[in-house]
Formats: structure tokens, C-alpha cells, sequence
């Protein structure tokens, strides 16, 4: 089964967080109801967003590509079974195969059981993964959305997010975290909802920029 919520919920949630925020309503001008990224709960899910922080798409694209080819299937067990050197030559810096190794850990110990996290309330969801080294509050907030289909799961300190907040809602500066953190508690419940927005305008908008005579 899918996490993602049904587009009648989401169309009910735009509608509403649309109505909180000029810059959501542009949004959803521009794409309507967004695509959920919705994925299935794994620790390959995990491993991809710790590849992801704090680099370019591409770039994460490719490292975690070879990550993949070097693993075959990508679990917990085969993770611990690989030698971090390896990983590492696939691109990884050292912190995220650390993390990486301590999340297969926390999985194969049952530290981490992510049935568990996605049957359970949102924080208490949250509490058992963020209670794992190397799951980051954008991490967990991230996989809560996709996997979970969690329609309040917000990750606050995405940069993608703050700089389409920043140009739809024509501001000259890009809001600090904490102040994003602040201004999205108008979205609730639905904060993963105005995030769906925010980065369905982006890809949107990129992909404008990337078309023959785009800017």
C-alpha cells in the first residue's frame, strides 16, 4: 500500500495551507495538487537521504548510484558486511559512512524497527528515529513523508524549500531556519503539504530554466 495520502486529502490540504500563505497560493497555482513522494520504508530509503545532505542532487545521484552497484541489494545486512573503506571509495565522506554503519546497526539490532516506526504515532515516530546515531531531524522528517505519508512531517532546514519560499513569495532574502521553523507553523497540519508545494514549484520552475531559451 502506498504511504502517500489520497489526492482528495492532499487537494483539501493545499486548499488550506494555500489560503495561510501568498507564496503557497502561487505555488499551487502553477502546479495544482503536487505528485507525494512516496517510498517504501527501507533502510536503502535512509541510506539515500543520508547520501543527499548537504550536496548537489546530482552529485548524491551519482555516489549513491555506485553505492547500489557495490551493494547488489541495498540492506542493513549488506551494509555491515561491506568493508567502509569500500563505501567510502564509492564517494561517501567518512561521518556518513559512519552513519550509515550505525543505522544498519540500530536495524539489525532491533533498535530501529521501521514496522514499528511507521505504525506509530508521529512522535513517537519520530523519537525512535531521531534516538539513532546518525539520523539528523531532516533525515527523519524526511523519511516520515515518504515513507510514512505523514502530512505534518516538515523538514525545516531544507534549503530547496526556503529558497522557493524566498522567490514566490518575492522576499529579498531567504529566510534563516529558525525563522522558517517559525513562519511554517501556519501550515499545521499540513506542513508536508505546503513542502510538496514548495518543491513541486522548484522542480517546475528548474526545469523552465533548463529548456531552450530558459533563464
Amino acid at each position: 500500500m502506498s504511504p502517500a495520502p489520497s489526492r482528495q486529502k492532499l487537494k483539501t490540504a493545499c486548499d488550506q495551507v494555500a489560503a495561510t500563505d501568498p507564496a503557497l497560493a502561487r505555488a499551487y497555482e502553477v502546479i495544482g495538487v503536487p505528485v507525494w513522494r512516496a517510498h517504501a520504508p527501507s533502510y536503502a530509503l535512509l541510506g539515500r537521504l543520508i547520501s543527499h545532505q548537504q550536496i548537489s542532487l546530482s552529485a548524491a545521484a551519482a555516489i549513491w548510484g555506485r553505492v547500489e552497484d557495490f551493494l547488489g541489494d541495498v540492506t542493513a545486512g549488506n551494509m555491515l558486511d561491506a568493508d567502509p573503506e569500500a563505501i567510502r571509495a564509492c564517494g561517501m565522506s567518512r561521518p556518513k559512512v559512519a552513519h550509515l554503519m550505525s543505522i544498519a546497526e540500530a536495524m539489525v539490532s532491533g533498535q530501529l524497527d521501521l514496522e514499528r516506526v511507521c505504525a506509530a504515532p508521529l512522535d513517537e515516530a519520530r523519537r525512535e528515529l531521531l534516538a539513532v546515531r546518525g539520523i539528523g531531524p531532516w533525515t527523519a522528517e524526511l523519511f516520515l513523508l515518504y515513507a510514512v505519508g505523514a502530512m505534518d512531517a516538515f523538514p525545516t532546514a531544507d534549503i530547496g524549500l526556503m529558497e522557493a519560499h524566498k522567490r514566490l513569495g518575492t522576499y529579498d532574502t531567504r529566510m534563516e531556519t529558525r525563522a522558517f521553523t517559525a513562519h511554517a507553523e501556519r501550515w499545521r497540519p499540513c506542513r508536508g503539504v505546503a513542502a510538496h508545494l514548495l518543491w513541486g514549484w522548484l522542480h517546475v520552475d528548474r526545469a523552465r530554466g533548463a529548456a531552450p531559451g530558459g533563464g
